[in-house]
């Protein structure tokens, strides 16, 4: 009769080596193996089963590793919330997914793909405005039935229709700025400035003329 792995050698199912100390005790024990049986035997010297089982969980983890790979790479990433920010000209944006450019507020749903994935012109975002866009891309003017974006407001241009986007008691805004000319005007499209760069081009633009006789242009 042989004995169950009496010399040291590699046991397939065990993945180890069994080394000649173990070989040592199972002769001195004088375990006997049965008929048949050479090298590894069948329990592999009481090893077996506890390999086995840690085999197994190895080949369960790399499938799991796997399985986890292919889903990363063959799915896209989940869509962030949509969060606002502030772009160059500190009005009101909309950050794009990759988290690095800040569009404006009128530029979302436009029909105008400005994000490099092109979210700001989704379905989802677009398919019910003003109801589907999030509130800080809105603003409501006098007429609560009209909005704007929130980055059209105190920017010296009649949007809402009314000036309410740009004069009080609906909307507080600064005085005009460096780029702009202080005047009650003449023009639809402006609210209580114009333009520096419409004095002096020989067209009335406020109501005083003085966009023509006092404005030093741009």
């Amino acid at each position: 009769m042989s004995v169950g792995c009496e010399r040291a050698e590699f046991c397939p199912a065990c993945f180890w080596f069994l080394g000649q100390a173990d070989a040592e005790s199972n002769i001195t024990t004088r375990r006997k193996a049965r008929p048949g049986d050479e090298g590894c035997g069948p329990l592999c010297c009481s090893r077996r089963g506890a390999c086995l089982s840690v085999g197994l969980l190895l080949l369960l983890a790399m499938l799991a590793a796997l399985l986890a790979v292919a889903t990363i790479l063959g799915h896209p990433p989940r869509t962030p919330e949509t969060h606002s920010c502030v772009t160059l000209a500190n009005r009101t944006g909309f950050l794009c997914h990759d988290r690095r450019h800040c569009i404006p507020a009128h530029a979302v749903c436009d029909g105008i793909r400005t994000c490099p994935h092109g979210e700001d012109e989704a379905e989802s975002l677009c398919r019910d405005v003003p109801q589907s866009l999030p509130s800080f891309l809105l603003t409501t003017c006098g007429d609560p039935d009209s909005w704007i974006y929130s980055d059209q407001k105190c920017d010296g241009v009649n949007n809402c229709g009314d000036c309410s986007d740009e004069l009080s008691p609906v909307t507080t805004c600064p005085p005009c700025g460096p780029g702009w000319w202080r005047c009650s005007p003449t023009v639809f499209k402006y609210c209580s400035c114009v333009p520096r760069d419409l004095c002096r081009d020989s067209v009335q633009h406020c109501s005083d003329w003085s966009d023509e006789y006092s404005c030093p242009g741009p």
